[in-house]
């Protein structure tokens, strides 16, 4: 039951980051890692900036001793110059006391002072990667963004060229049906004149009928085209004829009186 718990969540888990893959774009990323280093740098900025701020306060407090120790000193100076010797002790044990103060607060400052050295440090290296990975940043968004558009344009043509094949693949069924059809057409013509097939009009004939016809068909013509070239050449021989028939009838009706014998009437 576990090993099933566990292969189960492992196809969860597998199938929740693919479609956190599908959903992600690498530019929203880069922006989102950018924003978080700048929150990154202004909290450093913050941290030199307070570590500034408590030195200043030191250095004050460090003024404000030394003034107090100074005026200490003038005081043990006065007493001691009138004489009395308790008060001079009174201000240079007080003056003690603040030197200690002072030398606590010069050590609390080089400690503040290295720490606002290596934060500002810090702040300045930090500000440099910072630049650096906007740079990067824009030119990794700038590439994504130019693939991308290839992509799509590619994808786009793509599909244009399987439209394109698709309507080649139309045509070329189109030419072969038209193909088939027109052998079919033809093939039907050869089996009607060849009497193969019934013909449904009412006039069937049988195959020697049909070869009969196209035979008769043919010397039909040939028939005609001789009637018509002896008509051609008959005309004149005929005109000839007539003329000669007309010439010698002219002669034989001259000749006639002389060859007939005459009957005297009694």
């Amino acid at each position: 039951m576990s090993g099933v718990m566990k292969r189960m969540g492992m196809i969860f888990r597998a199938k929740a980051n693919k479609a956190l893959d599908r959903a992600e774009d690498p530019r929203e990323t880069l922006d989102y890692s950018y924003q978080k280093q700048l929150e990154l740098l202004q909290k450093v900025r913050r941290g030199v900036a307070d570590v500034a701020t408590s030195r200043k306060r030191l250095e004050l407090q460090l003024n404000q001793l030394q003034s107090q120790s100074g005026k200490l000193e003038d005081q043990g100076r006065k007493a001691l110059a009138l004489g009395r010797e308790d008060l001079a002790r009174e201000a240079l044990s007080r003056r003690a006391a603040l030197q200690q103060q002072v030398t606590d607060l010069e050590t609390q400052h080089a400690t503040l002072q290295g720490e606002e050295e290596k934060l500002t440090l810090a702040a300045q290296r930090l500000q440099a990667k910072v630049d650096a990975f906007r740079t990067k940043k824009e030119t990794i968004k700038a590439t994504y963004t130019a693939a991308q558009a290839q992509t799509r344009i590619g994808e786009a043509f793509s599909g244009i060229s399987e439209e394109m094949g698709d309507v080649g693949l139309a045509i070329q069924r189109a030419e072969d049906k038209t193909a088939q059809l027109q052998a079919r057409a033809g093939a039907i013509d050869e089996l009607l004149a060849s009497g193969a097939l019934d013909d449904q009009s009412g006039m069937h004939k049988d195959d020697i009928q049909a070869e009969l016809d196209r035979l008769s068909g043919g010397t039909d013509v040939e028939l005609e085209l001789q009637r018509m070239k002896a008509e051609l050449a008959g005309g004149s021989g005929d005109r000839q004829a007539i003329e000669g028939s007309q010439g010698q009838g002219q002669t034989q009706s001259q000749q006639q009186p002389q060859d007939t014998p005459r009957f005297d009437k009694q």
